[in-house]
């Protein structure tokens, strides 16, 4: 399980600060004075960050105990919600998060949202720590007229639409056009235009959701064209999930040479994965393919395209003005070199007509509860090492700590440095000193204001009726969409 595991997200990492390699960091296992004996630690969210983070406290301390929260009925956060339904693959991370869940020194409390049902300062005065982990729940809008027409929405909205996200259960997008638009050029804008254009009969054997099913074997989109501000060297997306598109049944590509001019001396210089997808890009649009794969694109009745140096200005309403009927893009050129490289207008406009529009330009962390600092600019928590600033024994990991940047191995790491952070600070006194009460505490004031927590074993049962009920139609679980259906079913 390498770093592809987190290929739906549609952005590069940030050079971060490492753990120090194996063999060098420090054990924590054995320093420990008796008053730090048993840190009751919680964590808030349980998507990779949270889960990370509990797995670092539970091996390095012996006597740690850590509370998972999350808002949502069932665990995983994004790797549920996020992970495309054709990427079975990439879920078999919830296999090691279990294990973690399955300790006898940590709980899971689902269906408890922090911020509403609980506060940070309540959850502080029951814990020694409290890490903050619970990731980008928004979207970057786009911020242009039109933008709230219908026949428009976040990817973000599209992607936990057909990965059963709850709150999104009611998008019902229209896919009655021959035209979609995806505003941005990174994996998750990749992963919506392969599921729209994905033949109905190869997502039947995935966890796609019944409904979700249903629409998209009714759609009649044909052509799909990601849109971005840059050019061919700046695209976010990663080979593997370019090689997928590109080799997509029923699909072809279309990709203007013209785009391409010059690149071939520029990609002498630029990284090696860089330079192979941008060899995989410039191959697709400017060489003849071979007989058997010209066959093949000729034969396919959808497209996809990609189409560079395009801003968006305007989303162009239909002539009665009820809903979404084209994108007015402004051309762009290209300013400055490397990291500094910025796409500036031309002058120069051309209107794109679709009837759907779906923005895929960044995810984004909400402030979860007043006493939080929150940087609502970079959409992060302010903090130094995972350390929230200015409050002590209250920490971060995850998107809601970096922004929504990174593979699988950036967030893994991550998380181990805010949990190594957490234990120097326990080591170091700098935690409340004596007993603190953990979730008995918690649990007395769910309980006054009328919240049933969702256990990791009440999870277990869902988990086990989605497999039972996707086996009936050759799936590997239906999933549950309805947080009121789950909390019937455990009887809650």
């Amino acid at each position: 399980m390498a770093s592809r595991c987190w290929r739906w997200w549609g952005w590069s990492a940030r050079p971060r600060t490492r753990l120090p390699p194996a063999g060098s960091t420090p054990s924590f296992r054995h320093h420990f004075s008796t008053q730090e004996k048993t840190p009751q630690i919680c964590v808030v969210g349980s998507g990779p960050a949270g889960f990370y983070t509990a797995q670092h406290l539970l091996k390095q301390h012996p006597q740690a105990h850590v509370d998972i929260y999350e808002k949502q009925p069932v665990p995983f956060g994004l790797v549920r919600f996020g992970v495309a339904p054709d990427h079975p693959e990439v879920k078999n991370v919830i296999n090691t998060f279990t294990q973690t869940a399955h300790s006898g020194r940590c709980a899971f409390w689902g269906n408890v949202e922090v911020g509403r049902d609980v506060t940070v300062p309540e959850l502080r005065e029951a814990y020694h720590a409290v890490v903050l982990s619970y990731g980008a729940e928004d979207h970057r809008a786009l911020e242009i007229p039109g933008e709230e027409l219908p026949g428009v929405c976040s990817a973000r909205a599209f992607v936990g639409w057909y990965n059963g996200l709850p709150e999104n259960q009611e998008l019902e997008p229209d896919l009655s056009c021959d035209t979609a638009v995806i505003l941005g050029q990174g994996n998750v804008a990749l992963d919506v235009a392969r599921i729209l254009l994905t033949p109905p009969e190869h997502l039947e054997r995935t966890d796609i959701t019944k409904a979700a099913l249903g629409v998209l074997r009714q759609s009649r989109v044909k052509t799909v064209w990601l849109v971005g501000r840059r050019g061919p060297l700046q695209v976010a997306f990663t080979i593997k999930e370019l090689r997928e598109m590109i080799q997509l049944p029923g699909a072809r590509p279309i990709l203007d040479p013209v785009d391409f001019l010059g690149l071939q001396d520029k990609i002498k210089e630029v990284p090696r994965p860089r330079k192979r997808l941008t060899e995989l890009l410039l191959r697709t649009a400017t060489e003849k393919p071979g007989p058997e794969e010209a066959a093949r694109q000729a034969s396919a009745s959808r497209a996809w395209g990609l189409r560079f140096f395009r801003s968006p200005q305007q989303v162009l309403p239909s002539p009665d003005g009820r809903r979404a009927a084209g994108v007015r893009l402004a051309v762009t050129r290209l300013e400055g070199v490397d990291e500094a490289t910025r796409a500036v207008p031309t002058g120069d406009m051309e209107d794109l007509p679709c009837g759907l529009v779906l923005s895929s330009i960044g995810y984004k962390s909400r402030p979860v509860d007043p006493s939080v600092p929150f940087d609502s600019k970079l959409g992060v928590i302010p903090n130094v090492e995972g350390r929230v600033m200015d409050v002590p024994g209250l920490y971060c990991s995850g998107w809601v700590k970096r922004g929504p940047t990174g593979v699988i191995a950036t967030t893994m790491t991550d998380s181990f440095l805010t949990g190594q952070m957490l234990l120097q600070d326990l080591k170091a006194g700098l935690l409340p000193s004596g007993p603190r009460p953990g979730y008995a505490a918690i649990q007395a004031l769910l309980s006054s204001r009328g919240v049933r927590p969702v256990s990791f074993s009440d999870w277990e049962k869902l988990d086990a009726e989605e497999v039972v009920r996707g086996q009936g139609t050759g799936k590997p679980r239906e999933k549950l969409v309805d947080p009121q259906e789950m909390l019937r079913l455990l009887g809650h």
